[in-house]
């Protein structure tokens, strides 16, 4: 899973060679005499540093990311952020928040995410995702936010609830404003999103689209890539519920550092049904096709069926005892890469990643800002 690149010792002289690189091809395409160079490939995706990833992160995006970096080829740039500062549309500890941020990157790290080939960084470190938030703002339509179903989701609103007429706050009204800034600030051609996403990539296009519009062809309309995992639900409530992490209920999810232990006792308890036997019924059954759901998208066998996995499996407590050592088998490397990258030996090795993550991300955006405050009449530009 991880590559030859992982090594710490050779982490740093690597990294700055691979920066030096990206500032010289990013100079060039500047200085390009081309009216219209052709545009790479740009993957780009976060993930809140709000807690472990659960199961239903890590199949639904994480495990995806680290297939692109696998499978992309080599001018293909990848950027994964933790975006901490759409975490603060709701009240955090900042000593939590710290914390919480610090082992995001940790896990990033140990599901293989390789900062020798893809560029992870916290998104509050790249300034430039907020300066195009606030310029993207200045032409996106309040009428448009006030149509997405995120702010009143988790403000547990009716799908009729109106911005004004609610306890909303501006940060969570208007982040998909910074959600689009963080794709177009990177020039991202490629977004890879869950279905419950897609409302919000289609936001960004209409960002892109609309000040393009107004200024010229300076931002890039990304395409969506599906990520085929679909939805992992909540073990305690697998009818109506996804697995979360604001759950208070702790054994309702799985998380990717959990120990053996810790996912036997979090299964044992998952809630399933009085129906003798064990059969794949979504509909009828959802606890025990959850279950099944989640041990087939870690065992990535599409010529097994989930009908084929449960035939030979007699009883609930048999199904269990299967889907523990299932997961314990995937996530067993993820955890111990990282107790050994949270281990103060480490410490020093995760603080390059970001620092020098961050100067990577900001090269990449700094390309883009020029464009854009050229555009609007606050770069240089202006005066020739």
């Amino acid at each position: 899973m991880f590559s030859k690149h992982s090594n710490t010792r050779h982490f740093k002289p690597l990294r700055k060679a691979l920066l030096a690189r990206s500032q010289v091809e990013i100079s060039r395409r500047c200085l390009s005499s081309s009216p219209t160079p052709s545009k790479s490939k740009v993957i780009f995706s976060g993930i809140q540093p709000t807690g472990i990833p659960h199961l239903g992160n890590y199949l639904g995006a994480l495990r995806q990311w680290v297939k692109l970096q696998e499978t992309e080829s080599d001018d293909t740039r990848l950027l994964y952020s933790l975006v901490d500062l759409h975490a603060i549309t709701v009240k955090q500890d900042p000593r939590q928040l710290r914390q919480w941020r610090h082992e995001s990157l940790a896990t990033l790290l140990a599901i293989g995410l390789d900062p020798a080939r893809s560029i992870i960084f916290h998104q509050s470190d790249v300034p430039a995702h907020s300066e195009l938030m606030w310029i993207l703002s200045c032409t996106a339509s309040v009428g448009h936010l006030s149509r997405m179903t995120q702010w009143k989701s988790k403000l547990a609103l009716p799908e009729n609830a109106k911005p004004l007429d609610s306890p909303l706050q501006l940060g969570l009204f208007s982040y998909p404003v910074l959600q689009a800034a963080d794709i177009l600030v990177h020039q991202a051609t490629h977004v890879p999103v869950g279905e419950d996403q897609s409302q919000h990539l289609e936001f960004t296009r209409s960002c892109a689209t609309g000040f393009n519009h107004l200024y010229g062809d300076v931002l890039t309309e990304p395409e969506t890539i599906l990520s085929p995992a679909k939805r992992v639900m909540s073990l305690s409530k697998p009818a109506d519920k996804k697995m979360s992490k604001s759950d208070t209920n702790y054994k309702s999810r799985i998380l990717i550092t959990d120990s053996r232990e810790e996912i036997q006792r979090k299964v044992k308890t998952a809630v399933t049904d009085s129906i003798d036997g064990i059969t794949f019924d979504p509909i009828n059954r959802p606890g025990i096709a959850n279950l099944v759901t989640i041990m087939q998208y870690l065992l990535e066998d599409e010529l097994i069926t989930p009908e084929e996995l449960v035939k030979d499996i007699p009883t609930k407590s048999a199904l269990k005892d299967r889907v523990t050592d299932v997961i314990d088998a995937h996530i067993e490397p993820i955890r111990e890469r990282f107790n050994k990258l949270m281990s103060p030996d480490d410490r020093d090795y995760l603080i390059d990643v970001a620092e020098e993550g961050a100067e990577m991300a900001i090269t990449s955006a700094e390309e883009t800002m020029k464009k854009v405050r050229d555009a609007i009449g606050f770069g240089s530009a202006s005066y020739k």
